[in-house]
Parts: structure tokens; sequence; C-alpha cells
């Protein structure tokens, strides 16, 4: 293609070098917007008809040939030549070619500053609502898993020390928590980008009379921007966007970890299905949980996504610049990135079983019921600080002893904690303690059940 091909390079002189084109394009990058593109250009060409500044035969040329590429690009049809850069010169190049000099007006009072920055928003929206399901589903799985182990326990982990009993259920739903809030992050974000610059030329807007809002509705945007210069190189939506994402991996991060943790034969709390592990190409014995292993480590590809974001942004001088190229391949990496993920997750929790007699079996040992024994205490009258440090000496005689605070006589535990009587024995072992709980939000079976009804009806309700 020579120089002449290309009418926004006529100020120049010569042809670029072929490193240059090779370093500039974005095609191979940015064709996954075409949908977008085409959308804002019939918008934009319905737009100009309006205005008579095009003919409405021109416009229904226009509109044809841009809904007949659309069909080859979907067809795998459409041939993509580099050298037009991105995807808003190859699609314009092909209308030329399609319906001639009527494809060449369609740029009229549009850069493709304003237009990348609109197909980015129409793409992120709908973006988002592919997440929004992908989580929705993933919270399902554990709010269907909680709903089957909620009379489970097992021992809830502070500093990776057993802490207290919790309900299974209890524990899944924690993480339905922290996906919610990864949702509603994404609703924030979504509020952001439902902003339409279209009409916001290169910086400064356009001489020609440029009916915005009709266009923005059309197109389904909330409002416009008011701002040109600020709209044309707005991209705080694309690192809010990122950091949800990187929310989101953290979360299935987590959600990884305690899985792999679990599933080790040292704690063998539960059994993965065998579909989501494999197995060693030298130890036959092995089971190995890659799936989840890969979940947390692609975490880092999310995670450098964001820091290449907030590097393009940094230290940039007002108004657009072709930095802002380099926004998509970090948005498309932590969108795909976690759109593989979040699917691969619900899958692993579906088809994973807890052990209830392993996990009881080491539950007792890690004395989980010693903050029931000291609120007991409390209960009873004793100052809290008296009690715990009554406690901790129990502990340490247990330890010596080798037995459990439950396996205690009554004498025993008198001599550290002479308020104790018959029924401290309730307060004592992992289903008593965890029944014991009152507070609204516990991690008892009891407060576990109006939750899961409370998730039920909210995830219901969507």
């Amino acid at each position: 293609m020579s120089n002449k091909a290309k009418s926004w390079e006529s100020r120049l002189s010569g042809g670029p070098d072929k490193l240059t084109v090779a370093f500039v394009e974005s095609l191979s990058i940015d064709k996954r917007l075409y949908r977008y593109d085409i959308a804002g250009s019939i918008e934009h060409a319905k737009m100009l008809s309006e205005r008579k500044l095009i003919s409405k035969a021109e416009f229904s040329k226009i509109k044809k040939g841009l809904v007949e590429i659309g069909r080859q690009i979907e067809e795998g049809k459409f041939r993509f030549d580099n050298r037009q850069e991105d995807i808003h010169m190859a699609i314009e190049a092909a209308l030329i070619k399609t319906i001639g000099d009527a494809g060449r007006k369609l740029h009229t009072g549009r850069s493709r500053n304003d237009q990348v920055a609109t197909d980015i928003r129409l793409w992120m929206k709908d973006e988002v609502d592919i997440l929004q399901r992908e989580i929705r589903e993933l919270q399902s799985a554990l709010l269907q898993q909680a709903g089957k182990y909620v009379d489970g326990l097992m021992p809830g982990y502070t500093h990776l020390q057993q802490a207290q009993p919790i309900s299974i259920g209890g524990y899944l739903l924690s993480f339905v928590e922290r996906f919610e809030r990864d949702s509603v992050r994404l609703n924030n974000c979504v509020k952001l980008a439902d902003v339409s610059p279209l009409g916001s030329g290169a910086i400064a807007g356009s001489t020609l009379g440029l009916e915005r809002r009709e266009t923005a509705k059309r197109l389904g945007f909330a409002g416009i921007s008011r701002n040109s210069i600020d709209a044309v190189s707005d991209r705080d939506f694309c690192a809010e966007f990122i950091f949800d994402c990187a929310m989101i991996a953290s979360h299935l991060s987590q959600l990884a970890e305690d899985l792999v943790v679990y599933s080790s034969n040292e704690f063998a709390f539960i059994r993965i299905a065998d579909s989501f592990c494999t197995s060693s190409s030298m130890m036959p014995q092995k089971r190995n949980p890659d799936v989840l292993e890969l979940i947390r480590g692609r975490t880092g590809r999310v995670y450098g996504a964001l820091v290449g974001m907030l590097s393009v942004l940094k230290a940039q001088p007002t108004g657009y610049n072709r930095d802002l190229q380099e926004d998509k391949i970090h948005l498309f990496t932590a969108a795909d990135t976690i759109r593989q993920s979040l699917p691969l997750a619900e899958q692993v929790v579906l088809n994973t079983e807890f052990e209830l007699e392993t996990i009881a079996e080491g539950m007792e040992a890690g004395f989980c019921d010693a903050t029931s024994l000291a609120e007991y205490l409390v209960a009873k009258g004793m100052p809290f600080r008296p009690a715990h440090s009554a406690v901790g000496k129990l502990v340490s005689y247990c330890e010596r002893k080798g037995c459990k605070l439950s396996e205690l006589t009554l004498d025993e535990l008198s001599r550290y904690c002479p308020a104790a009587e018959r029924d401290v024995y309730k307060a004592l072992g992992a289903a008593n303690v965890a029944g014991r709980y009152k507070t609204t939000g516990s991690a008892g079976p009891r407060d576990i059940k109006k939750q899961i009804r409370y998730w039920k009806k909210r995830l219901g309700d969507r």
C-alpha cells in the first residue's frame, strides 16, 4: 500500500519505513473491537444524514456496506491488512472499496481519537456484563456447596493456625461476599465508562453542527462527555476496570490457594475431582491441582496489566497521545484472564468434596474451643483478660498432658478456672462452640442458614 492510500498521512512526504508500519499497527490487537466500531460508525453516519452533512442515500449505502463488512468479519472472510494500522481504518478502507466515495464521508466530524475512546467504552460495558454473569455463576456454585456443608465444621484459621470452629458453609460464603464486592466495583466502573466521547474529535470538537446526545442515546450511553480535551484522553475507566479485574484475580487466587493447601495430604480436608487435576511425568502417585495453581499463577498477568496501564497513563501531556494505543493490550489481557478463570473456579468448587471425618479428627487438637471457654468464664462474671490468661495456662497444661480441653475433669478445669461449673462442657468441643455463636453474621450453622437464605434470594432476584 502506498502512502497516498492513507489520506490521513497526506501531510507527510514519502512512505513510512516498513519497521514503522510494523511498530505502529494495533490492528492485530484491536480488531476484536469491530462490532463496536461498526455500531458507532452506523450511528455517526445516521447523525450526519440527519444534520444534512451527508444525504440519506449516502447513509443507506454506508450502513449497508458496514453491515456487510461486519458479516464478513463474523464469518472469517475479511482480510485484515496491518498496513491499515487499526480496526477503524481497516473498516473504513474496506467501506470505501465496497461503496465508493460515500464511504469517504463517514469520517466527517470524527477523529480516531474519539472513535477509539467510544469503541473501548462500548466494549467495556459488554465485558462487564459478561464478567458479572460469570461471577454470579461462581457465587451460585459456592452457595450450592455451602448449603450442602452448612452443618459440617472445620477450623477457621488466623495466621494459618487453628483459631475457632466454623461452618464449612460459612467458609464458602465468605468467598460469595468477596465476589459480591467485585461485582459492585464493576458496576461502579460501568458508571465511569457509560459516557460517550463521540463528537469530541481530535481534541477540540468540531465546527460542524454535530448532534452528540442523540447519537450517544442510540448507542446506549447514559450521557455525553462535558469536555472534549479530557474525553479523548480519559482512560481512568480503563485503569479502574483492570483494578477490578485484579481484585477478582486476587480473590480467585485466595480461593485457589486454600483449596491447594486443603487438598494436600497434610491437610486432607478436601478431594478435588480428577478432571481438574493432572498427574506427574515422573511420580505415578501424584494428583496435582494444576488448574488451581494456574488460576493462582495467572493473577500475575492481571497485576502486570494494571501496572502496565498505570505506566501508560503516567506523565502524559494533556490531550491524546499515541501511548494510549497500548491501553487495549492491558485491558484485553486482564479481561481474558478473568473470563477464563471464573468458569474453571466454578467447576472446581462444584466438583470438590470436603472430608468431614478427617477434618473433625484434627480439629480438637488445635484447641479451637479455647475462646469459647474464655467467654464462658466472662458470662460467669470473670473479666475477659483474667479469663484469657486462665484459659491460656489451661491450654499449656493440656499440651503437657496430651489431652483436649473437653477431656479434662471438672476438678482440673476448676484449678485454673475457679468459676467453671458442670455446664462448662457445653462450651467445649467444636460442635458445641459452633452452636453457641450468637452474633449476626457469625460462622456457626444457625446464622449461616440465614445467610444462605439471603444469598438464595439475592442471586435468584438477578
